[in-house]
């Protein structure tokens, strides 16, 4: 069975995601880190971001390893360091990028074959996994999106204000939305949930009633 999250940035999807995967025995597929390990990489080598073939052929020399919560990029984990502000301002090239994009989508197709995966991302439902059997999208106002992120940043040691986040992410959120392959849909038949006010308890408990109904459908 293949569960898809799908929503917006900052709406917590990795996080209720993995909890999600672990209390249905799944495996767990974080897409949004592997556009986070090319832009890594597309900074790494200094890139010139204009040219879209530099970052293609990185996604096709990349071997990308998920494992629990750990992301490897030829064999280095690189979990905290995709996570930092300077990878999320430049992720954008890797997730617009339509050659990188091609390439990734294979690689997700391919990790999900004969296994029970709970997916998270922009697209799962829509262009990678249109055929899944219970889908899902989660959401949150702008607002409380951007307060999670400020949060989270403050947790890995960084300080970022408010204002900055929610103008970035406002940005991203157009960027998603406009984006000519796999841009951020709701699939026509994923179920919305908005998680203002609730816990991630609740919003476990919720996700789990969800899969629950699509299983017995």
């Amino acid at each position: 069975m293949i569960v898809t999250i799908d929503g917006p940035a900052g709406a917590g999807k990795s996080s209720i995601s993995r909890r999600l995967a672990d209390s249905l025995g799944f495996s767990f597929l974080d897409t949004g880190a592997m556009y986070r390990v090319i832009a890594l990489q597309g900074l790494r080598a200094k890139v010139d971001w204009a040219d879209e073939q530099q970052l293609v052929k990185l996604a096709r020399s990349a071997k990308i390893r998920l494992a629990d919560s750990m992301v490897e990029l030829d064999g280095e984990d690189v979990s905290q360091e995709i996570r930092t502000q300077r990878v999320t301002e430049v992720t954008r090239y890797a997730a617009n990028n339509v050659g990188v994009r091609e390439e990734l989508v294979r690689m997700q197709r391919e990790f999900a074959s004969g296994q029970d995966i709970v997916t998270e991302g922009r697209d799962q439902g829509t262009l990678v996994f249109p055929n899944a059997q219970c889908k899902i999208f989660l959401t949150a106002s702008p607002e409380e999106r951007a307060r999670r992120r400020v949060h989270d940043l403050a947790s890995r040691g960084e300080s970022v204000p408010f204002e900055d986040v929610l103008q970035q992410q406002t940005k991203r959120d157009h960027e998603d939305s406009q984006r000519e392959v796999g841009p951020l849909l709701k699939a026509e038949d994923a179920i919305e949930v908005l998680t203002d006010g609730m816990s991630e308890a609740e919003v476990l408990e919720k996700l789990i009633e969800i899969v629950g109904r699509c299983q017995n459908a």
